[in-house]
């Protein structure tokens, strides 16, 4: 609406992922920038943070905004230059809504329907409140052990460790009925199963790096570590790593690729990633079966990770 009052005559809008705080489907991220004669208006709406304006040759960016934007800009607007970056904190909430434009939401209506139709189906039942914790909660441990479960398809039986970091579970999975929005709120992103197989002296070098950010979601390991994120005891199955022993990992290409810390995982000497295997999509499925067969979603602390004083 402030767009269109500004005289806009040109919109774009795409989706653009912020990097912290949680995602969720009611309140998308956009950035929108607005074409108008010879001033360029920019606008970046992210969870808490606002818009800013540009105008002339005078920039301002919330704090946030990927710097590819600024240089894009510079390289496609010869006449513009980056002279300043600045931002500031503003809450998206409700209050937004308060005055809505009725020719947007005309546009969204049937897309809104069919969305919410999808999104609002109950595929399950979550018999308590679930939510990601370090060194060890309910929810991580329920989606490491999905992980480890899912690399059945690629090695015919679970992999030796399930592993997922906290970062990628975006919102707690509450007691009672679960809608496929739910899952998708967990789980926003489009992070796909990997299978690894490393040697036993990146496996203990991987516990490190899981110790160094105080715990991850991981299923069938036993950590110990102290408060200063330091590894002082590690087990597989219950036994102790050995250096020259192959073990397999089920993780999210995220991990695999040596994200978060996870500097031991590219060091594996096999890696599969079967096709469409989206770590969202295989909780889904979880889910399914489960209820399919009359049960609930469900997970316990089982002393994973602990952390000595």
């Amino acid at each position: 609406q402030r767009l269109r009052e500004s005289g806009a005559k040109e919109r774009i809008i795409c989706q653009i992922h912020k990097c912290f705080g949680s995602f969720n489907l009611k309140n998308g991220h956009f950035f929108l920038m607005e074409r108008c004669a010879r001033n360029l208006t920019i606008c970046y709406i992210c969870g808490n943070l606002k818009q800013t304006n540009m105008k002339k040759k005078a920039i301002k960016l919330v704090q946030g905004v990927a710097f590819g934007a600024i240089l894009l800009l510079s390289s496609c607007h010869s006449a513009y230059e980056v002279t300043k970056v600045e931002g500031r904190m503003q809450p998206i909430d409700s209050t937004w809504d308060a005055n809505p434009d009725a020719d947007a939401v005309a546009l969204l209506a049937p897309y809104k329907a069919k969305i919410d139709s999808i999104m609002n189906n109950v595929v399950g039942t979550a018999e308590m409140s679930m939510d990601k914790n370090a060194p060890e909660s309910l929810l991580s441990n329920l989606v490491a052990d999905v992980l480890r479960e899912a690399a059945v398809q690629v090695l015919g039986k679970p992999a030796d460790m399930g592993l997922v970091n906290m970062g990628g579970l975006r919102n707690v999975l509450t007691e009672g009925p679960i809608t496929c929005g739910n899952i998708y709120e967990i789980l926003p992103f489009e992070n796909s199963l990997c299978v690894l197989t490393l040697k036993g002296k990146y496996l203990s070098l991987l516990f490190e790096n899981i110790a160094a950010r105080h715990g991850e979601g991981v299923s069938g390991v036993q950590l110990k570590i102290n408060k200063e994120g330091k590894l002082l005891q590690a087990a597989v199955a219950g036994k102790p790593v050995e250096d020259e022993r192959l073990y397999t990992v089920a993780t999210i290409d995220y991990l695999a690729d040596g994200n978060d810390g996870m500097t031991a995982l590219p060091q594996a000497e096999k890696r599969e990633c079967p096709d469409g295997a989206t770590l969202r999509g295989l909780f889904m499925d979880y889910v399914k079966k489960q209820t399919a067969a009359g049960k609930k979603i469900t997970s316990r602390i089982e002393g994973r990770i602990t952390v000595e004083n």
